[in-house]
């Protein structure tokens, strides 16, 4: 039904009158006072109107209720929705009042009027009705919107719930994510503090390192001499007995400045399988038949960029401590892998990039976190008196950040250790160069000016030169040695590195441009690549303590080379 029919028939009266004409007169009269009316003889509409609640009313004569089923007009108005009251409008005849009207009077909106009637109080009575039957209608929109809004509200109730549900969920993840932000910068600023931490402590081994390295030079190099100047064998055994000494003690220095990041490395592209696999049986004898030594190695390793050598120095103390962490036996796994991309847990350590992981693995005691955090630190460690150095997991530390890489430890009480060393790939596959072996010099009078703030090590490295056949003039001083070279010719200058006033890179280039043909080999406690790095990288330097043949080898092949080069150019000149 439109809506326009159906606004029509709520202002729309039946007009129930069976006798003759009385519906159609009875109706007419409604319309001529502008009150909408449909003449309904027989009451074929009534009950449906009733039920239905689309008309504004109905009209009956006393006669018609004679004639409608009194049952269906109870059943129609128990029917009617809510808000309706249906009103009737009956017209009897004055003193005769129909049985049963009495009954319907009591259960239906009624309102007797009695005939003979006036017009006007009809007309009055159908405007009556016809302002009620609208005020039950209002009534029936307030009620559907009452019903409407509660309905709308409980759908608000409803998505409200879901949405503070969803909002909670929402401030619970943007709190874990707070949380693990603050748990990373916790752990970044601990890094931090334990990087500025191991800097310190790096500075401070790589003066000491300096100073004794200076030391040891002057004991060794002595007690040398001693050796080859007497006949004395009992004095040979005792000089040979301190000088072993002296080389622990240099090897104790050599770990010191592996961790303080200042020796000298060889960095060369390795292939870490081939370095463990010439290894295993060194290691198997080292570690003792308690212990089995598995490896784990990734196939088509790339190659690293690092000094093989101090490698397999790492992988050996690496391999001790395991030992030592197993007295009761175990396993040791030596694995090799790719990395393609920095892990999470040493980002803040690494550069992007792509490394090589060595992992060495024990199945001993463990580490407790407040032992892992130390475990880097020189000296620390939990061994008996006199059973370690606490130098060696130090020393690996060192490696790998003067390296370009990291070390990274994992560990648990009673579940093992893992020690991981990343090192950074090299796509260069050019194999080392074979170092050839030291070689008898002679001399033969050639004279070397030696330069070095320090008086023993400066006697000791002249006595060991003179020895070999040079001639030595030593001077404690850059500025010394600028005015012995302006006096006389030398074949070599050895410098040392660091030396108040003037270094002996500030030397170097003062000599270049007096005497650029003259050859320098540079000494040093420690690699100064530190500060000397882009000067130093492609001069020989001489580690300190230096043994007399290994100054004896270095010094005669740097004049060798300076003369075939000087023979070539000669043959040059004379074929020209």
């Amino acid at each position: 039904m439109t809506t326009e029919k159906s606004e029509k028939l709520q202002n729309l009266f039946l007009v129930v009158a069976p006798a003759g004409r009385d519906a159609e007169v009875t109706a007419q009269l409604l319309r001529t006072a502008g009150i909408e009316a449909l003449a309904d003889p027989d009451g074929r509409r009534l009950t449906a109107a009733i039920s239905n609640g689309d008309h504004a009313g109905a009209i009956l004569t006393d006669d018609a209720l004679s004639r409608l089923d009194e049952g269906e007009i109870l059943h129609a108005i128990e029917a009617q929705a809510p808000w309706s009251d249906f009103p009737f409008i009956l017209l009897t005849k004055r003193g005769e009042l129909r049985r049963g009207t009495r009954r319907l009077e009591d259960v239906i909106n009624v309102t007797v009027l009695e005939r003979p009637l006036h017009p006007a109080s009809l007309v009055s009575a159908a405007r009556a009705a016809l302002r009620a039957r609208e005020r039950q209608r209002l009534a029936a929109q307030h009620l559907a919107d009452r019903e409407k809004a509660r309905t709308e509200l409980q759908q608000f109730a409803d998505t409200l719930e879901a949405k503070v549900l969803e909002r909670t969920r929402e401030l619970a993840a943007a709190n874990d994510r707070l949380t693990a932000e603050i748990g990373e910068r916790e752990r970044a600023e601990a890094r931090l503090v334990q990087a500025q931490k191991m800097e310190a402590i790096g500075q401070l081994t790589g003066g000491i390192a300096h100073d004794f390295n200076n030391l040891l030079t002057a004991v060794i190099g002595s007690l040398e001499m001693l050796i080859r100047r007497t006949d004395d064998e009992k004095i040979q055994r005792l000089a040979s007995m301190a000088l072993q000494a002296g080389e622990r003690g240099a090897a104790l220095t050599s770990q010191l400045l592996s961790f303080s990041r200042k020796q000298r490395l060889s960095p060369r592209p390795v292939q870490i399988n081939t370095v463990v696999e010439s290894m295993s049986d060194l290691l198997t004898r080292t570690i003792g038949a308690g212990v089995m030594v598995r490896a784990d190695l990734a196939r088509d390793l790339w190659r690293a960029l690092a000094d093989p050598t101090q490698i397999e120095v790492m992988l050996l103390n690496l391999a001790i401590n395991a030992r030592d962490a197993m007295p009761a036996g175990g396993t040791l796994t030596i694995g090799t892998r790719n990395i393609s991309r920095v892990p999470a847990s040493v980002q803040g350590e690494l550069a992007q990039g792509e490394y090589v992981a060595i992992e060495v693995a024990d199945t001993g005691i463990g580490m407790s976190q407040e032992v892992q955090a130390r475990a880097f630190e020189p000296f620390f460690t939990t061994k008996a008196q006199g059973k370690g150095t606490g130098l060696g997991l130090a020393q690996v530390y060192g490696f790998a950040r003067q390296s370009g890489g990291t070390v990274r430890i994992t560990s648990a009480e009673g579940e093992g250790t893992r020690i991981t060393l990343y090192l950074p790939r090299t796509r260069d596959s050019t194999e080392p160069a074979q170092i050839e072996g030291m070689k008898h010099v002679d001399g033969g009078g050639a004279r070397i000016l030696i330069v070095d703030d320090d008086s023993d090590v400066r006697e000791v490295a002249a006595q060991m030169i003179e020895e070999v056949g040079y001639s030595v003039v030593a001077v404690s001083s850059g500025a010394e040695a600028l005015r012995e070279f302006g006096r006389n010719h030398f074949a070599l200058v050895l410098t040392d590195v660091v030396m108040p006033g003037m270094s002996g890179v500030e030397l170097a280039r003062r000599l270049r441009e007096i005497a650029p043909h003259v050859p320098l080999l540079f000494a040093s406690g420690y690699a100064d690549i530190q500060t000397f790095g882009e000067e130093l990288s492609t001069e020989r330097v001489l580690r300190k303590p230096y043994r007399i043949g290994e100054v004896a080898t270095l010094i005669g092949d740097i004049l060798e080379d300076r003369d075939t080069i000087h023979s070539s150019k000669e043959a040059d000149i004379c074929s020209s």
